[in-house]
C-alpha cells in the first residue's frame, strides 16, 4: 500500500526487508540502491523493565535497533546521497524524560537525538539530518487501556497524535532545505508536563 502511494505521486519505491540489529543485513539492505535522496529511520524496540529487571539481551537489542542501526544506515545512505539528501531519525519525547520502566529505550532515544546533531554537522552541507520526536500516537500492547487514558489526560491537548500529524512534520523537513540538526517535537504539549 505504501509503495503504491509513493509511486502514485511519481516517485520510485523499493521494498526491502532486513534485521536491523544485524550490521551485515544493514549493509545488504541498501546495496541494490544506486542513489538515495531520503532515509527515515523509524524502527524501534521498547522493552519494559525497571533497571534491576531489564535483561542484558533487551538492553542490547534496544541499543542495536534504536541507535546503532540508524548510525550504520546513515553511513550507508550517505554514500548513496551523491546529489545531497535528507536523513530523518524518529526519536521520541521519551528522550527528554526519565521513564524508569523503559531504561534502554529512553537512553537509546536520547542518544539518537545526540547522534542526529552529530551527523547533521558531519554530513553537512550535502546531507541534512533531523529528527522527529512524537509523543503518544498509537497505544502499544504493553500499555493497558486504563493507563493509556491516564497518560492521554495528562497531555495539554488531551488526545494522541494522528499519524498524519507526524507525517506532516516529515513533509515540513522535506520541503524546508535550511533546517539541519533539529528535532521537531510533535507531542501535543506532553514535554511541558
Amino acid at each position: 500500500m505504501t509503495k503504491a502511494e509513493i509511486e502514485s505521486i511519481g516517485r520510485n519505491a523499493v521494498l526491502a526487508q532486513a534485521d536491523l540489529t544485524d550490521p551485515d543485513q544493514i549493509s545488504v539492505l541498501l546495496s541494490n540502491i544506486e542513489t538515495l535522496k531520503v532515509l527515515v529511520n523509524s524502527a524501534a524496540f521498547m522493552p519494559s523493565g525497571n533497571v534491576d529487571l531489564l535483561s542484558i539481551e533487551n538492553w542490547d537489542t534496544s541499543l542495536d535497533l534504536n541507535l546503532r542501526a540508524p548510525f550504520l544506515l546513515a553511513q550507508e545512505a550517505s554514500q548513496k546521497m551523491i546529489l545531497g539528501g535528507l536523513i530523518v531519525n524518529i526519536t521520541d519525547i521519551g528522550a527528554q524524560k526519565t521513564w524508569s520502566r523503559y531504561p534502554s529505550y529512553t537512553v537509546s532515544k536520547a542518544a539518537l537525538d545526540s547522534l542526529t546533531r552529530l551527523l547533521a554537522r558531519a554530513l553537512a552541507p550535502e546531507i541534512r539530518v533531523n529528527a522527529i520526536a512524537p509523543g503518544f500516537v498509537l497505544q502499544s500492547d504493553i500499555v493497558s487501556g486504563d493507563e493509556w487514558e491516564r497518560l492521554i489526560k495528562r497531555i495539554p491537548l488531551k488526545r494522541p497524535a494522528k499519524t498524519e500529524e507526524i507525517a506532516s512534520a516529515l513533509e515540513f523537513l522535506l520541503n524546508n532545505e535550511y533546517i539541519t540538526g533539529q528535532t521537531i517535537v510533535v507531542d501535543g504539549g506532553y514535554s511541558l508536563v
